[in-house]
């Protein structure tokens, strides 16, 4: 059975990662054994996206499913970088704390801008990347985000007000008619306090187009896999099937899904990602 929102936070391990000469704390699932896979969420979200793929891929991989920096149970408080290039950073840190060395990456959003970025900048650091309605070129940021991040946001925004806003933003971009609670209550979690509002804030401003048009993806090596939500309104397909241009080594595989593919397709997203792991 699935782990609650709860159950799955009171399972993260948390290390110290260092972005920018700012000392923050990263809150992480570690489980499995073998060969290293890192999940990556995106925005606004946390690494309960994954929660129907963790046992599976770590049957027979160890997987380390982190929240970014800004985001979940992890760092919070004002003051630092939460861009992609500082997430790039943090996951960085993660692996070199936890001696990954070459690892495996699925991101989804802006985790899978964080991927793109790693494997192209590095690309013997990434020997297998999964991409999922990921952000990249210049596709984001999307408006609904843009006016989350204005600072008048956070001035004018209480906690009631934003969940109330996400509520909405979940309900109205997931698949089909029937939503699942646990995973509505799990994302909206994080940002209920006046600390969250913040956060979020700082995230989405910190969403930077230039971290993505400044890569070229057809620098990536790695074996790549594109599980794409072909409904989504957020990253439409048209940005999959650019990559899978651009990219050596990738196969564009169509969902029937919106934006949040791991939990509108669990069953199939999490088949085709442990066939391609595994």
């Amino acid at each position: 059975m699935t782990a609650t929102y709860d159950e799955w936070t009171a399972a993260q391990e948390t290390a110290t990662v260092t972005v920018d000469d700012h000392d923050l704390e990263m809150a992480y699932r570690d489980e499995g054994a073998g060969d290293p896979v890192v999940f990556l969420h995106g925005i606004p979200t946390n690494s309960y996206l994954f929660r129907g793929q963790l046992q599976a891929v770590a049957e027979g991989r160890r997987v380390i499913v982190p929240d970014m920096v800004g985001y979940g149970n992890s760092a919070m408080h004002d003051g630092f970088d939460r861009s992609i290039r500082a997430q790039e950073s943090a996951v960085r840190g993660l692996v070199d704390e936890l001696d990954l060395g070459t690892i495996s990456f699925v991101g989804h959003d802006l985790g899978g801008g964080v991927g793109l970025r790693y494997a192209a900048r590095d690309p013997d650091a990434v020997d297998r990347l999964v991409l999922s309605n990921a952000v990249a070129y210049d596709s984001w940021p999307i408006p609904t985000i843009n006016d989350i991040g204005l600072p008048e946001t956070d001035r004018e925004t209480s906690a009631e007000e934003l969940q109330e806003t996400l509520d909405g933003l979940f309900r109205d971009t997931l698949y089909g008619d029937e939503h699942d609670e646990d995973f509505v209550e799990g994302m909206k979690a994080p940002w209920n306090s006046a600390e969250g509002v913040t956060s979020l804030v700082r995230d989405a401003s910190a969403t930077n187009t230039n971290h993505t048009t400044e890569i070229d993806p057809g620098d990536v090596t790695a074996d790549t896999l594109l599980l794409w939500g072909t409904e989504d309104e957020f990253q439409p397909l048209r940005w999959a099937e650019r990559l899978e241009a651009d990219i050596e080594s990738c196969e564009l595989v169509g969902l029937e899904a919106n934006h949040w593919v791991p939990e509108d397709r669990t069953d199939e997203f999490t088949e085709r990602l442990v066939d391609f792991l595994h």
